[in-house]
């Protein structure tokens, strides 16, 4: 089975980058790498990852980064600090392996309420 992944990066100017890949860790070296001028991520680096969730399907995890993406950046930040709290003492690396949950926060009608952003 094939497994997806919606990345969430952290720029160094404080904006989020999300993406798909199969491989987080690759991406997540060749964002920081800075192989690719035009890219978003390229003039932003250091990146560090905020969250990863993954997906057998390919269209789920699409929908998930389109959803994501029309956030404010304030809603964004909200969900990352209530999602990511409890690992925050965690280096990156170790928390690429926690942070992977069943719950989906963006169609969570807690999470999603207009008052918690």
């Amino acid at each position: 089975m094939k497994f997806y992944y919606v990345y969430i990066l952290r720029c160094s100017d404080g904006t989020f980058y999300t993406g798909i890949t199969n491989n987080v860790e690759a991406r997540l070296n060749q964002h920081n790498a800075g192989l690719n001028p035009e890219s978003y991520t390229y003039t932003r680096r250091p990146v560090s990852l905020e969250y990863i969730q993954e997906f057998t399907d390919p269209a789920q995890a699409i929908a998930f980064e389109k959803k994501f993406k029309k956030w404010s950046k304030a809603k964004k930040r909200h969900l990352l600090k209530m999602i990511l709290m409890p690992f925050r003492h965690l280096q990156n690396a170790e928390m690429h392996h926690i942070v992977n949950t069943n719950h989906n926060h963006l169609d969570c009608a807690r999470c999603d309420k207009k008052d918690m952003f």
